[in-house]
Order: C-alpha cells, then sequence, then structure tokens
C-alpha cells in the first residue's frame, strides 16, 4: 500500500496510571524488582497489540522507560558518572534510579533495600525541560576523558519482546547528536559534542545487534534538527549518519524530527544518507512544500499530521485536502502523529467526567491512533471507504466551531479595554523594597518554602472520600482545617520566616484554579508523565476563561488567622496554567493567556484586600513555553511578560510579589525575567550547585531572589553544612541583602519524614550563615 499508518511512540505510564503505582512501589520495597518487571512486560504487550488492533503498520519499540528515554539512553550507552558506579552494574535499577532520584541511606543503615551496598547517599542529575514541553529528562553528565560502551540491550530485549509477541516493530532510540547536545560537563568551555568520534561505534554496535535481531527499519530521533544550530553542529551530522551509511548494510533509517520546522537546517537533513525523514507538519505545517520540493525520490517521507502534544479531534476531511495531492505524487508515504504521543493522555474511553459534548471535540493517544487508520484507508482506498468515520469526524469538528460554550462577550470586551498602564507597577522596586522592609521586618536571608506541604495518604484519601460523597462538605474541611493549623504551628516551630499553608485543598497548581475557572474542563483519566512516575492530568481550556469568585482568599484568611508572621497568598501564574493545559487551538495562545491572566489578576486584588502583604504568583513554566527557534524568542517573551505583569501591577508598593520557576536555563532570557519585575523570585539551583545564579549576576538583577539550597526531587535530606556551602556560594555571587532561603520546589510529592528533617537543616544552615553577616 502506497501509504503506511506509523506511530513514534506511545504513553508509557498505562491507561490507569500502571507504571507509576509499580514503580513507586518498588521504591517503598513493596514490591520485588521481578514484579516490577513483570508489570513492565504487561504494559509494552498491552500497547503493542492497541496499536496493531487500532491498525497501525509502523508500531514503536523501546518507547517504553521506567523513568526517561534521555537517561535510558545514558545507561546505553556507559555515561554513568564515577558517583554512581559503586551502586551496581550499569544496567541495573539502583544505577539507573539513583541517577534518577538521587539515593538516601537512613542513620545506621549502609545497604540499599535491593541488595547492593550503598556509599553514602548520592544525589540525582540535573533535570530539565525536553525542549518546550512540560515533559522533564534528565541531564546526561560527560567529561573530555569520556569513554562509551554499550551498557544496556534494553533496545534490542525490546524489539525482541515484541517479535515473540508477533510484532514486528521499529525501535525509537534517540540519536547521537541530539544526545550530545542535550548533555553537559563540568568541565568549563568543554563541549559535549566533541566526543561524537567515540560515541559513534556505540550507535553502530547497537544498531548491528538490532538488525541481527531482525530489525529492519530503527527510528532516530534527532529533533535537535529544528533548533538553531552553527556549522559544526550541523556538520555533526553529517558525520554521524556518514558512519552510521558506512557502516550499516541493509538497515534503514527513519531520521525523526519533531517540535517543529528545520528552516535552514532542511539541506542538511536532506543530504542524510536515511531511508526516510519525519516531519511536524502541526507546529510547522508550512515546511511541506519545501521538503516535497528537496527530497529525492527514494526518501521515504513520514508526514506527522496529527497532534501529538494536544487533545483536540483532527479536522481529517481538512487534511485528506492537504494529503491527497502529496500521495498521488510520492509513490510510498508514512502518516503519522508530529511526535510521539507520550505527551498526550492514554485513552479517552476511561473518561467519565466530561460532558458528552465536548467530549466528542476530544482525541487521545488511542483516538489519535484511530484518526490515523482512518486517514490512512482514505489516501488509499478513498473517501468512501471511510464515509461514516469521515461523517462523524466532521460533524464533531462543525459542532466545535459553532459552539457558544467557546465564546463569552463579557471577557471579551473586558480584555478589549486593557490598557498599558495596567501592567506597570506604581513605583520601581527601590522604592517599593522600602515600603514592604518596614511593613514586614523581616531577618537577612528569610526562610520560606515554595508554597506546598506533603500529600500524605491521608489528604489523599480524605480527597477520594469527599469526592466520592463519603465525607461531606462539612467533614472535609474540618479535615483540612487540622491540617493546615498542624502545618502552620510546626513552621512556626523551627523557626521558617514566611510561612504558607500548605495548600491541603488543593489537588494540583494549575488543576485547583482551573475548576474555579470558566472556559475549564477536566479528565478523569488524562493522566500524562511529567517527570519519572510524577503523572499530571492537564486542564482543558476549551472556552473563555473567567473567574466567576474568588478562589483562595478564604484559605489565606483561616492559614493568617494562625500565626502573627507573614502568610503568602499562593497563586499560579497566567502562563504556567496555559502551558500546563491543553489549550484551544481555535485563537492564539496569547489572547488565552490575557483572558487568564484578568482573572488571575482580580485574585491578587482581592488577596491584597483581605490582608496579604505577600503574594507570590508561580510561573514554573514561563521558560518552557519559550519558541525553540531564537527568532520567535521576543514575540512570546514579550506578551507572556506582559500577562504576569498585568496579574501583579494592580497591587500597592507595599504588597510584596513572589514568583517562582523551576528547572530551567535562564541565562539567555535574562532581560525579560527582569522584565517581569517580580519583587522576590525563587529559582531551582541546588543541582546545578548555584551555577543558574550566573545569569543573574551577569545581569546585576536589582530585585530579591531565592536561590533554592534543597532539591525536593530526590528522597535524600541534605545537611546543614551542605545547604550552608550553598548560601555561601550564593552570597558570593549575589548581595546577601538580596538572597533568601528555600527549596527548590513545592513540597507536595515529599513525604513528611523527609521534609521535617530537611527544612530543619534549611534553617539552621540560613541562621549559621546570617551570623556570619555581622
Amino acid at each position: 500500500m502506497p501509504v503506511t499508518a506509523a506511530n513514534l511512540g506511545f504513553p508509557r505510564i498505562g491507561p490507569r496510571r500502571e507504571l507509576k503505582i509499580a514503580v513507586e512501589a518498588y521504591w517503598a520495597g513493596r514490591i520485588d524488582k521481578a514484579a516490577l518487571l513483570d508489570t513492565a512486560r504487561g504494559l509494552r504487550a498491552a500497547t503493542w497489540e492497541r496499536q496493531k488492533a487500532a491498525g497501525i503498520q509502523v508500531i514503536p519499540s523501546n518507547d517504553f522507560s521506567f523513568y526517561d528515554q534521555v537517561l535510558d539512553t545514558s545507561v546505553m550507552v556507559g555515561a554513568i558518572p564515577s558517583l554512581y558506579r559503586p551502586l551496581g552494574t550499569a544496567d541495573s535499577l539502583d544505577v539507573y534510579f539513583a541517577m534518577a532520584r538521587g539515593t538516601r541511606t537512613d542513620a545506621g543503615d549502609e545497604s540499599c533495600s535491593h541488595g547492593h551496598r550503598r556509599q553514602g547517599d548520592v544525589p540525582a542529575q540535573e533535570m530539565t525541560k525536553w525542549f518546550d514541553t512540560n515533559y522533564h529528562y534528565m541531564v546526561p553528565e560527560v567529561s573530555p576523558n569520556q569513554s562509551f560502551q554499550l551498557s544496556s540491550h534494553k533496545a534490542i530485549d525490546q524489539f525482541v519482546e515484541a517479535k515473540a509477541l508477533g510484532h514486528h516493530t521499529r525501535p525509537v532510540i534517540l540519536g547521537p547528536v541530539t544526545y550530545l547536545l542535550l548533555a553537559k560537563s563540568k568541565v568549563e568551555g568543554f563541549d559535549p559534542l566533541s566526543l561524537l568520534p567515540g560515541l559513534l561505534p556505540v550507535y553502530v554496535d547497537l544498531l548491528t545487534r538490532l538488525q541481527n535481531a531482525g530489525a529492519d527499519w530503527v527510528q532516530i530521533d534527532e529533533p535537535a534538527l529544528v533548533l538553531d544550530l552553527d556549522d559544526a553542529q550541523r556538520a555533526a551530522f553529517a558525520i554521524a549518519y556518514g558512519v552510521f551509511a558506512d557502516r550499516l548494510t541493509g538497515l534503514k533509517l527513519m531520521l525523526a524530527t519533531y517540535f517543529g520546522s528545520l528552516g535552514d537546517n532542511l539541506a542538511t537533513a536532506l543530504a542524510l544518507p536515511v531511508a526516510g525523514l519525519h516531519v511536524d507538519l502541526v507546529r510547522a505545517p508550512e515546511q511541506i512544500d519545501a521538503v516535497l520540493a528537496g527530497a529525492r525520490a527514494n526518501l521515504l517521507l513520514s508526514l506527522g499530521v496529527i497532534d501529538g502534544r494536544n487533545i483536540w479531534k483532527a479536522d481529517l476531511n481538512a487534511l485528506l485536502d492537504r494529503l491527497e495531492p502529496i500521495a498521488s505524487a510520492r509513490r510510498k508515504l508514512l502518516i503519522a502523529p508530529s511526535c510521539s504521543l507520550l505527551h498526550a493522555p492514554v485513552d479517552l474511553d476511561l473518561e467519565t467526567r466530561l460532558d458528552p459534548r465536548m467530549k466528542g471535540w476530544l482525541a487521545f493517544a488511542t483516538q489519535k491512533l484511530d484518526e490515523l487508520a482512518t486517514l490512512t484507508r482514505a489516501l488509499n482506498e478513498g473517501r468512501d471507504s471511510v464515509r461514516d468515520a469521515l461523517n462523524r469526524n466532521a460533524a464533531a469538528v462543525a459542532d466545535r466551531a459553532g459552539s457558544p460554550l467557546t465564546r463569552n462577550p463579557e471577557v471579551r470586551d473586558r480584555l478589549a479595554g486593557v490598557d498599558a498602564t495596567m501592567a506597570k507597577r506604581r513605583s520601581a522596586f527601590v522604592e517599593r523594597i522600602k515600603a514592604q522592609q518596614a511593613h514586614l521586618a523581616l531577618p537577612p536571608l528569610p526562610t520560606t518554602t515554595i508554597g506546598s506541604f506533603p500529600q500524605t495518604p491521608e489528604v489523599r484519601k480524605a480527597r477520594s472520600a469527599h469526592d466520592r460523597g463519603d465525607l461531606d462538605d462539612a467533614g472535609y474541611e474540618a479535615f483540612l482545617r487540622d491540617e493546615t493549623a498542624r502545618t502552620v504551628r510546626w513552621q512556626e516551630e523551627i523557626g521558617i520566616d514566611v510561612l504558607v499553608h500548605g495548600e491541603f485543598e488543593r489537588n494540583d497548581m494549575v488543576q485547583y484554579f482551573g475548576e474555579k475557572l470558566s472556559g475549564f474542563a477536566f479528565s478523569r483519566a488524562g493522566w500524562v508523565q511529567s517527570y519519572g512516575s510524577r503523572c499530571v492530568r492537564p486542564p482543558i481550556i476549551y472556552g473563555d476563561v473567567s473567574r466567576p469568585a474568588a478562589m483562595t482568599v478564604e484559605w489565606w484568611r483561616y492559614a493568617q488567622s494562625l500565626t502573627a508572621r507573614p502568610m503568602k497568598g499562593m497563586l499560579t501564574g497566567p502562563v504556567t496554567i496555559l502551558n500546563w493545559s491543553f489549550v484551544r487551538d481555535d485563537q492564539p495562545r496569547e489572547e488565552t493567556c490575557r483572558q487568564i491572566a484578568l482573572a488571575i489578576r482580580d485574585e491578587v486584588l482581592d488577596l491584597e484586600a483581605a490582608g496579604a502583604r505577600i503574594v507570590q504568583i508561580d510561573e514554573a513554566a514561563l521558560r518552557e513555553g519559550l519558541p525553540l527557534r531564537r527568532a520567535d524568542w521576543q514575540h512570546y517573551l514579550d506578551w507572556a511578560v506582559e500577562c504576569f505583569r498585568l496579574t501583579a501591577a494592580g497591587v500597592a508598593d507595599a504588597t510584596q510579589i513572589h514568583t517562582h520557576m523551576c528547572y530551567s536555563e535562564f541565562n539567555e532570557i535574562i532581560d525579560s525575567i527582569g522584565a517581569m519585575d517580580a519583587d522576590v523570585i525563587s529559582i531551582e539551583t541546588s543541582r546545578s550547585k548555584m551555577e543558574l545564579l550566573d545569569a543573574f549576576v551577569g545581569y546585576a538583577y536589582p530585585n530579591e531572589i531565592g536561590p533554592g539550597v534543597y532539591d525536593i526531587h530526590s528522597p535524600r535530606i541534605p545537611s546543614t553544612q551542605e545547604m550552608e556551602t550553598l548560601l555561601i556560594k550564593a552570597s558570593a555571587r549575589l548581595s546577601p541583602a538580596q538572597l533568601w532561603v528555600n527549596p527548590d520546589c513545592g513540597l507536595k510529592t515529599r513525604r513528611w519524614e523527609d521534609v521535617r528533617p530537611a527544612l530543619i537543616n534549611m534553617v539552621d544552615a540560613a541562621r549559621a550563615v546570617r551570623a556570619t553577616l555581622g
């Protein structure tokens, strides 16, 4: 058949988060390695069968991971820092999870739960966002004397595993150039890309073994080809794939690019000696003409036409209008998602809470497979062969386009009335900080936390009971008040200076607000992986956004009544709400973001009117929304910063505005971070050992900053001395008068037994360094 349905990757978490449950049970010692591996095999088998049943002819393997595909690649090529090597063999789960999460040894216990002797606690590797998604990957760490060797046969084993079940798959691996471009070294000035000659033999070894196992195609993901590249980086692709062409005979490579346009890298990609090329026609539909014009006749094109990163049903008839001329002009063609379906929920059929009308507008990963199959059949056999499916699709698309649920005239009128003065604070920071210091009277190096405290099994149990109706509103509120009161008292006892209420009433930092805003809908089973075992259910923004009533004021008022110390009002910012949601695609994203900004502005002003003098507006996801091409940055940054300022600028000088950003590279956007004009910004710096502060030093950042001294994503408890060292490093970079002391991120996912000693150590570290300031 001239047109074939292909998939680039499928969610690995399972329809009901089975992988998350198994992995966390393994970490807790409730199941053994054999049980974990058995769960993984079952999930892989079900995923392959699901794709086959949907009519997908090119099914991926090795898209499964226990934590992260970039970490898998580090283990595969033996890029394991010496810190982790004593923990086990290179491909052991102990080493793997130590690189992902760090390790923690309880007092008096020097052995880990799975049999290997620990050499003390080790920290996790650095983690950051995968291109412009909300998925996090583990940053590879390499050195100038780095050696590589094939240390894991996972890609081969899973190909063989699928083959035994009757599925001839196309293995997926991360390409060598993208891998090295993502890597970092602790040696200043060292370019990891210089390691390419030593890395390529490992890839040749792997690809040869895959071919010997029966693979005829291998998908090599090189998303770096959609970035701004220099000549040396482009040359690296030619070198790598030239080696593959010379050393491999008969094995066909599908070079997969996604998340944007190839742009000025198109000539490089088209010149590579590969058998196939995948391009993203959802993010960059305009590139198809140039791809078709430059592609040689025998290059198999894979067209990514189904959105792998959003949940809206595709307009199949419109796609066929575009694809039919292409299919008739080329002898063979693959139709695929724009990228791996890793970023989409698994199955819409599991949904029970969505409005049936709105549900008809959506397609999760499983339904996207059906869309691919329908398109493929229509292109091969004609539209009449799938007329019923196309008619149903057309009706759903038309229903959404004409639905009054998506438009609110009052919201649009208010947005039209916004002017520049609404996004500007009344006074400059140098004046505001005087008013804030006079009112707050905080010590040097004030201590605080980012917002949330542990969502214990008891908290989750109470929330579930309330959702089911087994716990009435009064009982649930009483439970939450008790949790809040205990947390406030404990923060006072250990000496934290600026308190938070713990957010026990909140299910998620975005979902909680979305449920109280108009224009949002929520799924029950719409889980996607954020990092490791951390899964989130992004809200669905389907219509115009407004705030019907106050969302956090009463909980803030109650928490503040329990203490004389400052209590932060805690909000999620508009850009983060936007970037961590499935966003409507029928209007510009910035228009939706401005609607959210006005809604959050109303909440900020209500908190201030209630007496709050510190309001934190988290923008954890501002950096991840940055376009991948520098030429597109300023437009995004302009409206993103404007939206943040629109939320914050209505308050008086004495009201202190905080924001928080996590796991991002700030150097290249530091001007825009400064333009946000937050009084205090807290950021992740513990994993990077304060390196992220360099951007703020070079910029001469004038406002205050809380560099995280405690990595909350690891189970280990940092010592007081360790945090003192980080604070001293921070004090050497910025004025101590600018510095706050806080963890990297919220504490929701941690256990109280981890949090208590870590925060006590943090407060002690702040006091110790404070005493040296004289």
